[in-house]
């Protein structure tokens, strides 16, 4: 038996327990209209044979900040404190996952963000290191179909933000070459070369040294990811980008209303431009309502600000009472992902849509999608929907597969 087989052996075994090849069932769903999905055989066959590539995951920072290390939260057990460990992401499916090397934006201010990134990007390689018969680090498309074929998990380097390079093209440069193969343009700061969807407007989208920026991650082969920047610099990165681009973790706006979301313009340029929007299962950012409830967070946080201009704590402390006294609705379950999914298909076409889930990066998570073992059932869910082998298998990977190579060719076309 090929390691291959042996790991979607166990795969399964996890997945349909002592109940033989049957069905799979998580929780209870209240809603009778959009029942709890249930997995079957053919869904994990269908998952066995696709690449399953997730766009964001932020377990290097949630690592970090539970102040640990692979010594104290060993992955090869699970680790409750996290929604990710080895065997989840075995019994998920996983075949390659980006992981986030995020870094706080204040790190600008305090004049430390390439440090700490350069520390998170060394802490995914050790990770790869350390469980190298379960990971490696891959810097290639080509590189993911053949640790993918060893049967282990293609391990990726994304960079959550502009403000690790500090204003630096040089300092782009040498990210690509401690292994990042995409950039997020900003995280939750406007930067004075390109505008967060979270803060107020500096350069009215993107900048003359941003376009610099996108055509020189063009030329080294790096993906150009545009999830938290502003609806202008989506629309003007587009304009100016010579390769597809990602949005690595965001949603449909025209499913939930929040700016973290994609608007319908933007996605028809996305299918244009040849990109893939992978979508985020923050339910912030996917249900309707607690994408509402977020936008009034916000406001409340920004008037709170004003209110104590010089007290955090005091801002912090109000923040809690409001959330308290306005709770997520509670609601949000797979089926809700799989709406955006839906939406993404018809406005921008069955090849611009894939999974960037935040897993270790959000509070919260839908019903059926709490951790990183539970990607077959939004697998089941798209057959349930009607959706073809071929079709979910582009959602599941090759759609983000594709973008990675034709990245890799834009930028051999170029020089890089």
């Amino acid at each position: 038996m090929s390691v291959m087989s042996s790991r979607w052996l166990i795969v399964a075994c996890l997945l349909i327990g002592e109940c033989g090849w049957t069905t799979l069932m998580y929780g209870q769903s209240p809603d009778p209209t959009r029942p709890e999905i249930v997995v079957s055989q053919r869904a994990i066959d269908l998952h066995r044979s696709s690449p399953v590539i997730d766009g964001h995951n932020d377990l290097p920072w949630a690592l970090r900040e539970a102040g640990g290390s692979f010594d104290r939260y060993d992955i090869r057990l699970h680790q409750p404190k996290f929604h990710t460990d080895l065997t989840r992401l075995a019994t998920g499916g996983v075949g390659a996952q980006f992981w986030s090397v995020y870094v706080p934006v204040d790190t600008s201010s305090r004049g430390n963000a390439l440090a700490v990134t350069l520390e998170q990007i060394g802490l995914v390689k050790e990770m790869s290191r350390r469980y190298s018969d379960s990971l490696e680090l891959a810097t290639s498309s080509a590189d993911i179909a053949r640790i993918r074929e060893q049967g282990k998990i293609a391990c990726l380097i994304g960079v959550e933000g502009g403000h690790s390079i500090e204003g630096s093209i040089n300092v782009l440069r040498q990210l690509y070459r401690e292994g990042a193969r995409y950039m997020t343009l900003t995280h939750s700061m406007s930067l004075d070369w390109a505008d967060s969807c979270g803060d107020k407007a500096i350069c009215g989208g993107l900048s003359d040294f941003g376009c610099e920026i996108v055509a020189e991650m063009n030329r080294l082969g790096m993906i150009v990811d545009i999830s938290h920047v502003s609806d202008d610099c989506m629309r003007q990165t587009l304009n100016v980008t010579k390769a597809p681009v990602v949005f690595s973790h965001s949603s449909a706006r025209g499913i939930a209303d929040h700016p973290r979301n994609v608007p319908d313009d933007v996605l028809r340029m996305t299918k244009a431009n040849g990109g893939v929007v992978m979508i985020n299962f923050y339910p912030d950012y996917v249900h309707p309502r607690d994408a509402q409830r977020s936008r009034m967070r916000s406001e409340a946080q920004s008037q709170l600000k004003a209110q104590y201009p010089n007290d955090g704590e005091q801002v912090a402390a109000e923040l809690r009472k409001w959330e308290a006294s306005n709770p997520r609705c509670g609601e949000c379950t797979v089926h809700d992902v799989l709406d955006h999914i839906d939406h993404v298909v018809k406005v921008a076409g069955i090849d611009h849509v894939g999974l960037g889930s935040d897993f270790d990066g959000v509070p919260s998570l839908p019903k059926q999608l709490d951790d990183v073992s539970k990607y077959p059932v939004i697998t089941q869910g798209m057959i349930d929907r009607g959706y073809s082998d071929d079709q979910i298998r582009k959602i599941l990977g090759e759609n983000v597969l594709r973008v990675f190579r034709d990245v890799e060719q834009a930028a051999t076309v170029s020089g890089g």
